[in-house]
């Protein structure tokens, strides 16, 4: 064995080889091409000998078997036609062929992770055991990146768990617990982790007396055994079905059902042949590069401290505290004790103290499985929840997170009354959302251990969290509230202090532009439609409802005293506001949303309100001019943050952008799409909009990349 192997090969019993996957200096099993080589050669070893009756694939990381294929192999494949994609994907259909091709039994030990390539080798062996360890989970994601299982996934997967259960994980790229598994048959067994070998064996030694797994073998090379009604039934409400989820905007989805419902007329090396066909012409589209993308602002996200070089190393929190029992507030105290922090939750008001303290337990006592509160969950997570109406009581916190309402000397107050009393090393922080964070801490002593952590409405599904730095936050409270967000499941990413700070900012022009568009006379319901045709979840207009029609104008105002000469100030809102048109929450904003059923229409009241202010441009507003007014003012901020050092790389605007205001994946991220069109054709679309104002005048930045032909990305800095 290489010194330096990927793979350990040793013998659990004389007759039985185990093959264990553990890369050196890594956290997780990834099939590179050097280990699905060396893997390669394990058999190849393997099959010269006559005495092996059974091998075991497991892995040596603690909650990891094999997190898929090597996303970076598959960024630097980009470019490859179509001929090597398909080569590639025969090759690794072949590897994971020979797991099934021997006279031995294959065991897939499955403890921990086990996603795309690593579950379509654990499709390639016979027989698959699963651990109960709570990280353990089997799926096919791939269509998140944009192509579909081509190692074999469609083809075996269908087989052994049948065609409507294949069609559901593929095309969903969810993945599946271990009682799920065992459900579905894509699981044999279910162990405790230290049982899974032992498991093994006894399943080896119990094959070779009965055979079962060569008669299973010779079943799996068949098609599947189903009538064409039933599978034109399920090819209609599938493709309905998708349809829906992805507005068409995601093709591979629709090409993984296509793919699975072909294979499974005809035999399974036919239908391998399908899968590397169909593959070829996914890997490598935009969609495709753009997810990819995404993936990698991801993994970049998860290695970033959160400050330059070495720099000190984050204190490990154990406890929070939550001032404020608000929606924010429960939201953030629930993320924590789901997390395994001891929470203590307090507000003045002993009522919303109340009502805060049971959304905490309701929210963390949900069960996914059952979909319903469950009862043991809430004792355990009881005890590590405290609620008090006393300052005095948080006072043993590692860190304090107040999410009170954004006023400026309410929140001073709170800080300088807990300062007195706090240790040195207890870190102060604001959910703010608009706020400055130097302001906040303008009068503290140790303004060095206060730093904004803004986490997104609703912090159960939002995954982005703004760690903002004041002028004097040290490195050490910004990399551990780095840390302590990443041990929140959330996406960090640090920003300087500034109006808006990143997202905010940069989201306030795509919705100030709308109001514009509205006093033009462009229909809202047209605004909307156009915007989430460009793949934004919702459109500006819509989005202003549901932000709070008073909550956007008080935010605009931030926005107006910071950048007066390219901020509009529209009368609609306070028109609305007037007449208390607030949008989602009132029940009537832009939209009436009275109406629980159907979708929200345009409120005749606001429609009166919008007309007064209307005027309508000589010429005709066009698709496209309505799309790059709502979409390039959003750009231009961009570069001016990239400019005055907002964040440190030009890959946080768009995981910012993609995990803060759902900016669409497909497209990559907003400097991602703007690299695709590049800075020339981005200046040729602003050239006719600079009549409407400075907001659409190119900034240096652009015009620097359009003259060098340079990107975004190239501003990277790493």
């Amino acid at each position: 064995m290489a010194p330096n192997s990927n793979i350990k090969l040793s013998f659990p019993e004389q007759d039985i080889a185990c093959l264990t996957f553990d890369l050196p200096d890594k956290g997780a099993n990834i099939l590179s091409r050097p280990v699905m080589e060396e893997l390669a050669g394990y058999l190849d070893t393997l099959a010269q000998r006559d005495d092996i009756v059974g091998v075991i694939i497991d892995s040596a990381k603690p909650s990891i078997f094999i997190a898929g294929a090597d996303i970076n192999e598959f960024a630097a494949s980009m470019e490859v036609d179509e001929k090597r994609t398909y080569e590639m994907c025969r090759w690794g259909q072949d590897l994971f062929g020979r797991l099934h091709a021997n006279k031995w039994l294959t065991v897939a030990a499955i403890n921990g992770t086990c996603v795309g390539g690593g579950t379509e080798l654990a499709l390639g062996c016979d027989r698959r055991i699963v651990s109960t360890h709570e990280k353990t989970e089997i799926g096919l994601p791939e269509v998140k990146l944009g192509i579909y299982p081509g190692w074999g996934g469609t083809v075996r997967l269908s087989r052994l768990v049948g065609l409507g259960n294949a069609v559901k994980m593929i095309t969903s790229g969810e993945s599946v617990s271990p009682q799920k598994a065992l459900e579905l048959g894509l699981a044999d067994d279910v162990v405790p982790a230290e049982k899974l070998v032992p498991a093994a064996i006894s399943m080896i030694r119990e094959e070779q007396k009965t055979g079962q797994y060569l008669n299973d073998r010779a079943q799996r090379i068949k098609p599947i055994a189903i009538n064409e009604t039933e599978l034109g039934f399920l090819g209609a409400t599938a493709s309905a079905y998708i349809q829906q989820q992805t507005k068409g905007q995601y093709p591979a989805p629709l090409a993984a059902l296509e793919t699975l419902l072909g294979g499974a007329m005809v035999d399974a090396q036919s239908a391998l042949e399908a899968e590397a066909q169909g593959m070829a012409k996914l890997f490598g589209t935009p969609v495709n590069a753009a997810l990819i993308n995404v993936f990698l602002l991801t993994d970049r996200n998860k290695k970033d401290s959160g400050v330059e070089g070495e720099g000190p190393k984050p204190r490990k929190l154990e406890s929070a505290s939550v001032i404020g029992a608000g929606i924010m507030g429960s939201g953030i105290a629930a993320a924590n004790l789901k997390r395994g922090l001891t929470v203590t939750l307090n507000d003045a008001n002993p009522e919303a103290l109340q009502r805060g303290a049971s959304a905490v337990l309701d929210e963390v006592s949900f069960d996914k499985e059952t979909r319903s509160k469950n009862v043991e969950r809430a004792i355990h997570y009881a005890g590590r929840l405290h609620s008090t109406t006393s300052g005095d009581e948080l006072l043993g916190s590692d860190i304090i997170i107040e999410a009170v309402v954004e006023n400026l000397e309410l929140k001073r107050k709170i800080f300088a009354g807990l300062e007195e009393k706090l240790p040195a090393e207890t870190i102060l922080a604001s959910n703010t959302s608009t706020l400055p964070i130097t302001k906040l801490a303008e009068n503290l002593k140790h303004p060095e251990r206060f730093v904004g952590i803004h986490f997104f409405n609703p912090v159960r599904k939002m995954k982005l969290v703004e760690v903002i730095r004041g002028e004097h936050t040290s490195d050490e409270t910004a990399a551990t509230a780095v840390a302590y967000a990443k041990g929140l499941g959330k996406f960090p990413i640090v920003v300087n202090d500034g109006p808006g700070f990143l997202v905010n900012r940069l989201l306030f022009p795509y919705m100030n532009e709308a109001t514009q568009l509205l006093q033009d006379g462009v229909d809202m319901k047209r605004i909307d439609k156009i915007a989430t045709k460009f793949g934004m979840p919702m459109g500006p207009v819509a989005l202003y409802d549901m932000v709070g029609i008073d909550t956007s104008f008080y935010a605009g105002r931030t926005m107006y005293d910071a950048f007066p000469e390219r901020t509009l100030v529209s009368p609609i809102l306070p028109a609305l506001i007037k007449n208390e048109r607030l949008g989602t929450k009132k029940g009537y904003g832009f939209y009436n949303h009275e109406k629980k059923k159907g979708r929200p229409e345009p409120d005749p009241m606001a429609l009166e309100l919008i007309a007064k202010y209307v005027e309508a441009p000589e010429r005709e507003i066009t698709d496209e001019e309505i799309q790059h007014r709502l979409i390039l003012p959003m750009l231009l901020e961009a570069t001016r943050a990239l400019d005055e050092g907002v964040v440190r790389d030009p890959r946080d605007v768009d995981l910012g952008l993609v995990f803060g205001i759902g900016f669409p994946p497909f497209k990559g991220g907003l400097l991602f799409w703007a690299d695709t069109v590049g800075a020339k054709t981005l200046i040729e679309w602003l050239q006719p909009l600079q009549e409407l104002g400075n907001r659409f005048a190119p900034t240096e930045m652009l015009l620097e990349m359009a003259k060098t032909d340079s990107k975004f990305y190239d501003r990277s800095s790493d």
